[in-house]
């Protein structure tokens, strides 16, 4: 059996692969569940028993927190499930990728 290939490593930035999948799985999951407005409405007023709802560990739960997308993504949070999130923060595509582009050297 062939070893697997080795992920590039590209600084700055997180591979969504299976491995990733699985990390997010939970955080996807909840992100998934904002289709429903009811759901929304619920994350809105009680965030973290929402959280613990859906078995957020504690780095997803303070990025959640945080409203930090790049946690979000290190975390294991797919950016297309996250957009469902940053809506309810009222955040847009734009204040995602400000939040992606930061020049965390100063």
């Amino acid at each position: 059996m062939a070893s697997p290939t080795p992920k590039p490593d590209i600084p700055g930035h997180h591979l969504f692969d299976g491995e990733m999948a699985r990390k997010g799985y939970a955080i996807n999951k909840m992100c998934y569940s904002f289709n429903s407005a009811a759901n929304r409405e619920a994350f809105l007023r009680d965030e973290d028993a929402y959280c613990a709802q859906y078995d957020l560990n504690e780095a997803q739960r303070s990025a959640v927190r945080n409203r930090n997308v790049l946690e979000l993504i290190a975390a294991g949070g797919n950016i297309y499930y996250l957009a469902k999130l940053a809506g309810i923060f009222r955040l847009d595509v734009q204040d995602l990728g400000a939040q992606q582009t930061r020049d965390d050297k100063g």
